[in-house]
């Protein structure tokens, strides 16, 4: 028998006994499905990467792999969750210099893995076809390719540094 499949949608309940003048509080006002966390979780995995400012790596991790996800699980349904800092590291530019990249805990990317699943195809359909930016399927190289002149209609002569950005 197959699973049932269901919506990944994080909805806030409604408050239980709305017919009484006191209304008895929700354990857990989101409702996120355990799975969920499954699936953001074997997505992080396979994307492998460093531990964050824990120092816990994706092995570490594992060795309490039910507890930690039950955590997340637990904050997050509970609206608890609060991410902790970033593990700072500078990376070497082709052109000399350095640029910072923050690398979050393992535990932190399932909880945004967790936000995106469940946001991404909620707010896709409102963004404009030209928006490039942290959108899937597309990427910053393509960004520059011709959008001002599709927009505005004309071909631009001038040439910008764009690709120093990225």
């Amino acid at each position: 028998m197959r699973a049932e499949q269901r919506d990944p949608t994080l909805q806030r309940r409604a408050a239980a006994n709305q017919e009484w003048k006191e209304p008895m509080p929700e354990a857990k006002p989101y409702d996120i499905p355990k799975q969920l966390v499954w699936e953001a979780y074997q997505r992080v995995k396979a994307n492998r990467g460093a531990a964050g400012v824990d120092g816990v790596s994706l092995a570490a991790f594992e060795k309490d792999l039910k507890g930690n996800l039950y955590k997340i699980w637990n904050r997050m349904s509970s609206g608890s969750y609060f991410p902790p800092p970033v593990r700072l590291v500078e990376i070497e530019k082709d052109g000399g210099g350095t640029r910072p990249l923050g690398i979050p805990t393992i535990a932190d990317r399932v909880a945004q893995t967790v936000a995106k699943m469940v946001l991404e195809p909620k707010v896709e359909p409102f963004f404009h076809p030209d928006s490039y930016g942290y959108r899937p399927g597309r990427s910053a190289l393509e960004a520059g390719g011709g959008g001002a002149e599709a927009l505005l209609g004309i071909r631009l002569g001038y040439r910008s540094g764009h690709q120093k950005f990225f």
